[in-house]
């Protein structure tokens, strides 16, 4: 046996040679990504988040379904306060059904902090329910888990304080309103009675001022009446006149 030479067909020789090298390569890459992850954590512990997110995003272009790539570059995003953007990556380790269970509770965990982070106290509240449905022992997670159900509390308290102050500013505002058309409505009432009295008023005076034209005092009647005796008796006295220089004309012939 020992005397006899294996030959390997020439497909399967080549075959070999193709894995041989892909497995090379995988290794390289995980290697760089391995390092680039490293290089991000040691910039992360230094607080240089946004160095850390740059080697993070390297190593996902290395190996797109890298866990410790997806959850570090959450927790960098974090730091930054991009929470909606860290949320995805989180959710994405959460969701990974293939992890084991502590890891998926630890993404659940920072997933709550995000949700609170952003005044989401529903969500926080489910994520950190999740955490602790797959590490009961989480005492941190209880821990915020009862921050998060008391700040939704107050929440709610809050918007029931806003609904019921906005419910009594809409009715004073109404009430403001009637009593604003009441009094508008009273104030036309009011001027168009005092124009109905004034338009009384001056019809009462264009009568009376057309009576007055129209009748005279007794005085002046008198006067009137005196001043025709007057104008008579001088017409008579005339009249008498006339008639004697004609009594006194002699007809000629």
């Amino acid at each position: 046996m020992s005397g006899i030479k294996i030959k390997y067909p020439q497909l399967f020789r080549h075959m070999l040679l193709i894995c041989l090298i892909q497995f090379a390569a995988q290794n390289v890459f995980a290697q760089n990504e391995r390092k680039l992850i490293r290089k991000g954590n040691e910039h992360y512990e230094e607080k240089k988040y946004t160095e850390a997110e740059l080697n993070y995003r390297k190593s996902l272009e290395k190996n797109q379904n890298s866990t410790p790539g997806k959850y570090n570059l959450g927790n960098s995003l974090y730091k930054q306060d991009k929470f909606e953007e860290a949320e995805k990556y989180y959710q994405s380790v959460a969701g990974n059904k293939e992890l084991k269970e502590n890891a998926r509770s630890n993404a659940y965990h920072n997933l709550g902090n995000t949700y609170l982070k952003e005044k989401k106290y529903k969500e926080s509240i489910d994520a950190y329910k999740n955490a602790l449905k797959l590490n009961p022992a989480d005492e941190d997670t209880r821990y915020n888990l009862a921050y998060a159900q008391s700040m939704l509390q107050q929440q709610q308290n809050k918007q029931d304080q806003n609904k019921d102050e906005k419910q009594n500013q809409d009715k004073q505002n109404q009430d403001k309103n009637k009593q604003d058309q009441d009094k508008q409505k009273q104030d036309q009432q009011e001027n168009q009675s005092a124009q109905d009295k004034n338009e009384q008023k001056e019809q009462q005076e264009n009568k009376s001022a057309q009576k007055n034209k129209n009748e005279i005092s007794k005085e002046d009647a008198e006067k009137i009446l005196q001043a025709l005796n007057n104008d008579e008796k001088k017409t008579q006295k005339k009249l008498i006149k006339k008639e004697a220089v004609k009594a006194n004309i002699d007809k000629k012939w």
